[in-house]
């Protein structure tokens, strides 16, 4: 019986994914960011429970990676066909309107390449190299979810949106070198940059949390999420000679 936990924890994980890319067609995204936080949680234990159940299997992996592609590429990638499709359009691109938001399933596409790539690289054990895909969609659906107001009646927001999706489908393949929160030992020394990192992130959430409640602002409290990917691919960029 016990062998069946992480793959049922998987497929939940892959369920939150399909009803988050739901909600962001529909023009929900608040609720499709918090389902893929949802699936980032069931992602994380998915595979602490093959590990201390002592059950990893192949097709677990597989499993994984499916659900994953779902939730972290296909379901923010919708969030981001959603947005494209209100947003203000320069003229001379608005004849293009309905074609010019199919642009960000370019992202689910590249996460597709990223997670086959994770399966075939054994490198990949302590840290990561390039962008993992949890932190590239909470970055995408908090940003939109906190400032999807705000951006709506720019010009400049479909060019930054349009470079964004290329930048961080370029991170997802690269050979950048990423820090992972995973721990040898669970001293300081030699830990500095990930203490530093949670501190900073607990700092950040509970901040943005609080002002957002605090002016009613909402979907403010889902901002932190986007600074504390912003800040994990610039300490990763500085310190990978140190990792």
């Amino acid at each position: 019986m016990k062998k069946h936990i992480p793959n049922t924890i998987t497929c939940c994980n892959l369920i939150s994914g399909c009803a988050a890319t739901v909600f962001a067609i529909y023009g929900v995204p608040e609720l499709a960011l918090s389902l893929i936080i949802l699936g980032a949680v069931f992602d994380f234990f998915d595979g602490m429970s093959a590990r201390l159940l002592h059950v990893s299997s192949e097709i677990g992996k597989e499993l994984d990676s499916l659900a994953d592609v779902v939730t972290f590429g296909v379901a923010p990638s919708s969030i981001l066909y959603w947005y494209l499709g209100m947003i203000d359009y320069p003229a001379f691109l608005e004849p293009m309107r309905e074609v010019v938001p199919f642009f960000a399933y370019v992202l689910a596409a590249f996460s597709a390449l990223r997670l086959a790539k994770f399966n075939l690289d054994t490198r990949q054990t302590t840290s990561f190299i390039g962008l993992p895909t949890p932190a590239d969609a909470l970055f995408w659906g908090s940003l939109i979810v906190a400032f999807k107001e705000e951006m709506a009646d720019e010009i400049i927001t479909l060019p930054l949106i349009i470079a964004g999706i290329l930048f961080s489908s370029w991170l997802l393949v690269s050979e950048v070198p990423m820090f992972a929160l995973k721990f040898k030992q669970w001293g300081f020394k030699g830990n500095e940059i990930k203490y530093g990192f949670v501190a900073f992130s607990a700092i950040c959430l509970i901040g943005g949390i609080s002002y957002g409640i605090s002016t009613e602002n909402y979907p403010l409290c889902f901002f932190p999420l986007s600074l504390i990917i912003l800040a994990y691919i610039l300490v990763s960029i500085l310190t990978q000679k140190k990792q």
